[in-house]
């Protein structure tokens, strides 16, 4: 497992050295986005993985995919034009029975991790474990590598935890996809009648130098930011990303109602 995360860790960073590194284009040639529109990813280049959170590389201090990505797991009401959610589509017939055993499958998965040594011990590693965060993504990479080819929901990409002083208490799961993924292939993973998946967008890269931006109480740059367009990033000295990090939706299956197990609320914010 360490070697799987080491070799998964290498790549994403390689790539996002190098797509910082090119001119920015039009979507259809942005780093990491899918050319061929299939819906399978070619396995050698993982290039469904390289917007996944990654565990951090302590030597990689000028990642912003990396250093952006916890950031971009919460407060998402605030958001705005740097989100995409999933349309809510009409109930087909079988789609409660299908939701239902998404979340029996995420609760029996997830509920043998209430002690998160354990899930620590099975290989998830947490995510930026050394910033405040308001949920902690303890994420398992082979899960995330799955998850690119087809839906387990025996296998979530990430186990969501709230930080209690020394301890971490276990709220949801989240499942990833490819972003190339359509809202009809989204719906064959869980029904869009019942959930609701999101991912996030119109990126713009801070220029060197001005990374502390993205923390801060009106940032230019970031998932945060005011810049939403090409042109205005352009201006600003940065690169833009039309689309960064997959599709993700969290699933609360502890809680007592439909609601607020798929609670979009919740998956914007986790709010108390």
């Amino acid at each position: 497992m360490r070697l799987i995360v080491s070799l998964l860790s290498i790549f994403l960073f390689a790539s996002i050295s190098w797509g910082q590194q090119q001119p920015s284009t039009s979507p259809s040639t942005m780093p990491g986005m899918d050319m061929s529109g299939h819906d399978m990813s070619n396995m050698h280049d993982m290039s469904g993985m390289k917007d996944m959170p990654m565990a951090a590389d302590k030597d990689e201090k000028d990642s912003d995919a990396s250093m952006h990505a916890m950031h971009s797991m919460e407060g998402h009401m605030d958001m705005g034009p740097h989100m995409k959610m999933t349309a809510l589509r009409p109930a087909k017939p079988g789609d409660v029975a299908r939701a239902q055993a998404v979340v029996e499958a995420a609760r029996k998965a997830s509920e043998i991790y209430m002690d998160y040594h354990v899930a620590l011990n099975d290989g998830f590693k947490i995510f930026h474990p050394e910033l405040p965060q308001k949920i902690y993504h303890f994420t398992n990479y082979a899960y995330a590598l799955e998850a690119i080819v087809r839906f387990n929901p025996d296998h979530p990409t990430s186990l969501l935890y709230e930080k209690h002083g020394g301890d971490y208490k276990l709220i949801g799961v989240m499942y990833t996809a490819p972003k190339r993924l359509t809202e009809d292939q989204l719906d064959e993973r869980i029904p869009l009648s019942v959930a609701q998946w999101h991912e996030h967008v119109n990126f713009c890269t801070a220029p060197a130098g001005q990374r502390g931006e993205y923390l801060g109480p009106h940032p230019l740059f970031g998932l945060r930011g005011s810049i939403t367009t090409q042109d205005a990033c352009d201006a600003a000295g940065g690169t833009f990303r039309p689309i960064v990090f997959n599709w993700m939706v969290h699933v609360y299956p502890f809680e007592k109602d439909q609601n607020a197990i798929w609670s979009v609320e919740r998956q914007h914010g986790d709010a108390d």
